[in-house]
């Protein structure tokens, strides 16, 4: 369940009201770390709610993902995955099964070290996504 303090907080958001099928697509979303992709998140809500359409749930993840609720994360994948977890972190995909989780590691990255041809942008935040191999796609390319 999301705290009051967090429900609160959501509420407070301009034209962002709590409905019961947004609340439920986020409860969902927070109780795991494997970032499913919408239909993943589809499959997990009508556990709770039977008649939900995909489209609404793609509809209040945009929605959610907009208001910084959840990351939608998308860079260098063919499939857009969410995270429950709203907080800058970074992320490790897999290239072969395209599975991603959570980098727990410090950013080294300081705005001091921007290059001039940056400077004219207002920079508002950084996204980082290390590519590779899981240990089950490595474990699977190793001859038998």
């Amino acid at each position: 369940m999301i705290g009051e303090e967090a429900l609160a907080g959501l509420l407070k958001k301009p034209n962002l009201r709590m409905t019961r099928q947004r609340m439920i697509i986020l409860e969902e979303l927070r109780k795991v770390n494997t970032h499913p992709s919408a239909d993943e998140v589809y499959e997990m809500v009508r556990k709770r709610l039977p008649r939900i359409s995909l489209g609404t749930v793609y509809r209040n993840l945009e929605i959610l993902s907009k208001t910084g609720e959840i990351q939608k994360l998308e860079p260098g994948s063919s499939l857009k995955r969410f995270d429950g977890n709203p907080h800058e972190h970074y992320h490790i995909r897999c290239i072969q099964c395209d599975r991603v989780v959570d980098a727990h590691m410090k950013c080294a990255f300081s705005f001091d070290d921007v290059p001039n041809e940056m400077r004219d942008f207002k920079i508002i935040g950084h996204k980082l996504e290390f590519i590779g191999l899981c240990p089950e796609c490595v474990e699977d390319s190793l001859p038998a």
